[in-house]
């Protein structure tokens, strides 16, 4: 058990940027309680990984977060086993088209459920803990919260809450805790070819005329968690300036 070492949540990091930025936060000192759905041996060598750097320093946590029940746990779950929570990272999403004309209420309902309405619950459950840390939240957003990406309303308008949530959450959880968010642009060009339309388009209209990698979003984070003390409310967006384009 470590009760001196400060200690993050981080949803969905098993893979992708989830997993970069859990590399990143330890290898800054941080203990980590990694939450992962259904992709288990990725995170079974993630945590190889990072206990081989510093054992005892990480714990593997599995829930759906569409199931509002086991969010709490989530929360209780990292007390247990490290006895604090000093940062929430609230990066599982999910991400699929939902072309116009053939929207369910379904999707719309998973959209509204993870991408939104888990970072919020489990911001709740772990708001007492991070008040006693003075610790902070971070939400991954995204620039299409901003700006509609075609063929994908129900995601942009699931983003577009959890961006309002971090708000709502820096009002209502200050001054000891620090809420904000970090809106990526493209960061993973094979993962996510529509999101990131073309390579061409990504020279054309991005100011830095390049993809980002998911380390930008990572150090971003960690900029947020420990050396952003006067920060609160923010979004910051880590595009390369594709904001900026048409």
């Amino acid at each position: 058990m470590s009760q001196t070492r400060p200690v993050v949540l981080v949803t969905g990091a098993a893979r992708r940027v989830g997993a970069v930025i859990a590399r990143t936060l330890h290898a800054a000192g941080y203990d980590l309680a990694l939450h992962f759905r259904n992709s288990r041996a990725e995170l079974d060598a993630l945590m190889a990984e990072l206990e081989t750097r510093r054992a005892d320093s990480t714990l593997a946590l599995q829930a759906d977060l569409a199931d509002a029940e086991r969010l709490p746990r989530l929360i209780d779950a990292t007390l247990a086993r490290f006895a604090r929570l000093d940062a929430l990272i609230n990066n599982a999403s999910i991400f699929h088209a939902t072309p116009m004309g053939s929207i369910t209420a379904a999707q719309c309902d998973e959209f509204f459920a993870i991408n939104a309405r888990a970072p919020l619950l489990l911001a709740q459950a772990a708001a007492p803990h991070l008040k006693a840390s003075r610790g902070a939240i971070i939400n991954i957003t995204d620039i299409y919260a901003e700006r509609p990406l075609p063929q994908h309303a129900a995601y942009g308008m699931g983003k577009a809450a959890l961006r309002m949530a971090t708000l709502a959450l820096a009002q209502e959880l200050g001054p000891e805790v620090r809420v904000n968010a970090v809106a990526p642009g493209n960061v993973l060009w094979s993962e996510n070819p529509v999101k990131a339309e073309t390579p061409q388009t990504l020279v054309e209209q991005t100011a830095l005329q390049r993809q980002g990698t998911p380390e930008d979003i990572a150090g971003a984070v960690l900029w947020l968690i420990r050396d952003a003390a006067y920060v609160t409310g923010q979004t910051i967006r880590v595009d390369g300036g594709r904001i900026l384009g048409a």
